[in-house]
C-alpha cells in the first residue's frame, strides 16, 4: 500500500493512488509511506525520485554504514521499531530514503508512530513543511512511546518486588518472568540506543535544516535521560533475580532439610529391623508377644534419641 502526503492550496493532502503520483512534482510531496509495497509501487517510486530503494536485507544490516549513508542527492537511514507484544517485544526494521525534502518510509507491520504523525499533518501541517521534519517527528514520537513503555516496565519492576518481600508465589515461573522483563528492557535500550545513533548522524549532517537542530537536542537529553533510567531497571532487576534465587535456594534447603531429618529419624528402628530380621539366633527372637514389644520400645526409643539429638542441636 502507498500513502502519497502532498502539498494542496496550504494544506497537507493524502492519496493511495499510485498513477496520480506521476502528476505530482517534487516540490509537491513531502512523505510517501509505502507499507508491503509491491514491486509495481517500489519501481514507481524510483521512478520519481530517481533513486533506488532499500531492502529489507539493507533495513536489518546492523553495521553503521548501512544504518546510515549519504550521498550528493540522497540520504538512507535504516533503523528499528519496537513492537510490544503481551509477553515479549520483538524489532521491526523500517527504511527511511531523504531526497531534495522528500522522505519515503518502507515498512512491513502497522507502527503507531506512523499513524499518530499521519494524524498530526493533517492537524497542523505547518509543523511538517519537508520530509525532514517528518523523520524528525517520527523519531520523537518513538522515544515518546518508548519512554511510556520504560515507565510501564518500571510499575511492572515495582510488583514484582513487593512479590518478593512478601515471598508469596516466588518459584521458577517468577524467575522466568523476571528473565523476561530483562528481555524487554534490553530490547527497549537497544531501541533507543539506535535512534540515538541516528540522531547523532543526523545532527553531522549539513544536508538537514538548521530549525530542527534544537528540537533534536531536545529529543538526544530525552534518550540520555531514558538510557539512565534503563539502566537503573537493570541494576533492580538484577537484584530481584539475585534474591529469587537466594529464595528458591532456602526453600530447597529446607525441603532436603526435612528429607534428612525423615531419614535419620528412621534409620535406627531400620538398622533394629534389619538386623532381626537376619536368619540367625539373636536374643529375643522367640515367638512370644512380648519380644515384639520389645523390639517396638527399642524403635520408638531409638526415634526419640534422633528427635532429642536433634533439638539439641537447633537442627529442628
Amino acid at each position: 500500500m502507498i500513502q502519497i502526503f502532498y502539498k494542496d492550496k496550504g494544506k497537507i493532502s493524502i492519496s493511495q493512488s499510485l498513477v496520480f503520483l506521476d502528476e505530482l512534482g517534487m516540490d509537491d510531496v513531502i512523505w510517501i509511506d509505502l507499507f508491503s509495497p509491491d514491486g509495481d509501487e517500489k519501481r514507481a517510486v524510483e521512478t520519481f525520485l530517481d533513486t533506488s530503494l532499500s531492502s529489507r536485507a539493507q533495513a536489518e544490516e546492523i553495521e553503521s554504514s548501512s544504518r546510515y549513508s549519504e550521498t550528493e542527492t540522497t540520504i538512507s537511514v535504516n533503523t528499528n521499531f519496537l513492537i510490544p507484544g503481551p509477553d515479549e517485544y520483538s524489532m521491526e526494521a523500517v527504511s527511511f530514503i531523504l531526497c531534495e525534502g522528500i522522505i519515503v518510509s518502507i515498512r512491513n507491520v502497522q507502527l503507531r508512530s506512523f499513524s499518530d504523525i499521519q494524524r498530526k499533518i493533517q492537524v497542523n501541517s505547518k509543523l511538517y513543511p519537508t520530509g525532514y521534519h517528518v523523520l524528525v517527528g517520527i523519531v520523537e514520537n518513538r522515544i515518546d512511546l518508548d519512554a511510556d513503555m520504560i515507565e510501564l516496565m518500571s510499575k511492572e519492576i515495582d510488583t514484582y518486588s513487593k512479590k518478593v518481600s512478601t515471598g508469596k508465589d516466588v518459584n521458577e515461573e517468577f524467575l522466568l518472568d523476571i528473565n523476561q522483563l530483562q528481555e524487554n528492557t534490553m530490547l527497549v535500550r537497544e531501541n533507543v540506543v539506535d535512534k540515538q545513533r541516528m540522531i547523532s548522524s543526523i545532527m553531522k549532517s549539513d544536508k538537514f535544516p538548521r530549525d530542527i537542530f534544537a528540537k533534536l537536542s531536545v529529543i538526544n537529553k530525552d534518550i540520555v535521560s531514558l538510557l539512565n533510567h534503563t539502566n537503573f531497571s537493570f541494576e533492580r532487576l538484577d537484584y530481584l533475580q539475585n534474591t529469587v534465587v537466594g529464595l528458591i535456594n532456602l526453600e530447597q534447603n529446607r525441603i532436603m532439610k526435612v528429607f534428612t531429618f525423615v531419614s535419620l529419624l528412621l534409620m535406627p528402628p531400620t538398622l533394629i529391623a534389619s538386623i532381626y530380621g537376619m536368619n540367625i539366633n539373636l536374643p529375643m527372637t522367640g515367638s512370644g508377644m512380648w519380644d515384639f514389644f520389645i523390639l517396638l520400645a527399642l524403635m520408638i526409643v531409638a526415634i526419640f534419641i534422633v528427635i532429642l539429638v536433634f533439638r539439641k542441636r537447633r537442627m529442628l
